[in-house]
């Protein structure tokens, strides 16, 4: 009990005596808490500066917005949550969590979609269980302090590839999202038992070159609104499913599983997309009619770029419409069989109803398209 009283002081002490903290709470503020300050009345530009000063921990939809502005609030307030996006927690505020006596379902639901910007070591874990942390928290903290934060480069083809710890996820349809299709449903928990390597950014012309001249196959036609493939930053496409596939055999990986790319593009997010649309991804209203080069947007908390839009994404499985109705609960490796096989994340040509990290598409494995390329996983090196 004293050890538990002593830790819970020094994390409070670090919390109150650090400068660059404000006095009052520093987590950040929830949907429904938002909402609440509208309906109580505080000023706008106070709960504007609010949001500002301590971020949010959603993705305010328009529905957000609308029910917001019915509530009372004021254009400040909306500008606001447009500007502001899930922080990743500090140390600091990870303490404050839990010496202010925050349960630790909540805290653990804020390390899982925000991250943490600091690596969680074994000390720093040690005291936060005397503080009152517990097993499922410590757990919680241990995957945010490597998800995404190792990233090696691959000799082979030039690509940069992200260690996706192993962790449990909601798969399927988001909450609130009624833009869902059947095939999305039902949601289901999903987890990833291993750890797998993946490519940071979709294969690229330039990775796609190498392959090519060691393997003695010619590169694809030119994207959409392009004559050649002079430029190596963009992402290959009108590539068929085999053809990523050799790809990927060649690189040293495979092809991710569905449930894989799911719970990558997601990275602890619960929401339809893991950010605002237009500072993530490419699609139909903003990119000009043509894809673009990778990582010119805004990553996820994983440090994956373009998980959402620019051009499709060949996962391994085979395409079954109702497979969500049986598949596993660890490590759905898609159905056995089947004609078509499936495609994520959306492209460049689509509108943003398709851009959500639930939406299933499918092609004919044998052939390729210019809205489709790939990205590879698996064990390209040991972690």
């Amino acid at each position: 009990m004293k050890l538990r009283i002593v830790a819970t002081l020094i994390l409070f002490l670090a919390v109150i005596v650090h400068p660059a903290l404000p006095q009052e709470a520093t987590v950040p503020l929830g949907k429904d808490q938002v909402l609440e300050l509208v309906k109580f009345g505080l000023d706008s530009s106070e709960l504007a500066k609010r949001i500002k000063e301590r971020g949010i921990d959603f993705e305010p939809t328009d529905d957000d917005f609308a029910t917001l502005r019915k509530a009372g609030a004021q254009e400040a307030v909306i500008q606001a949550l447009r500007e502001a996006r899930p922080r990743p927690l500090s140390r600091e505020q990870v303490g404050q969590l839990v010496a202010g006596g925050v349960a630790n379902q909540r805290a653990v639901m804020l390390v899982k979609k925000n991250g943490i910007d600091f690596v969680a070591d074994q000390r720093y874990l040690e005291t936060l269980r005397m503080a009152g942390g517990d097993d499922t928290l410590i757990a919680a903290l241990h995957e945010a302090s490597t998800a995404g934060r190792i990233i090696q480069q691959n000799p082979k083809d030039g690509l940069k590839y992200v260690w996706v710890s192993p962790g449990t996820f909601q798969m399927g349809c988001s909450p609130g999202d009624n833009a869902c299709n059947d095939n999305e449903k039902p949601a289901h928990k999903v987890t990833i038992t291993k750890g797998f390597w993946l490519g940071q950014t979709e294969v690229t012309a330039g990775a796609y070159k190498r392959f090519t001249a060691v393997s003695g196959r010619m590169m694809p036609p030119p994207a959409w609104h392009y004559s050649s493939w002079d430029n190596d930053a963009l992402p290959i496409v009108s590539v068929t499913w085999d053809d990523a596939t050799a790809f990927c055999d060649w690189a040293g990986g495979r092809l991710p599983t569905e449930a894989e790319w799911e719970y990558a593009a997601r990275a602890g997010s619960t929401e339809p997309r893991y950010g605002h649309i237009d500072e993530i991804a490419w699609h139909s209203l903003n990119s000009g009619s043509k894809i673009h080069e990778v990582a010119q947007k805004r990553p996820n908390a994983w440090n994956l770029y373009d998980m959402l839009g620019n051009v499709w994404e060949w996962v391994n499985d085979w395409y079954q419409e109702n497979y969500y109705q049986k598949s596993p609960s660890q490590n759905p490796p898609g159905p056995a069989s089947g004609e078509q096989r499936v495609l994520r994340s959306g492209a460049w040509f689509e509108g943003p109803d398709k851009l959500r990290e639930s939406f299933r598409g499918l092609g004919f494995p044998n052939k390729g398209s210019d809205l489709s390329g790939f990205r590879c996983g698996g064990d390209i090196f040991a972690p």
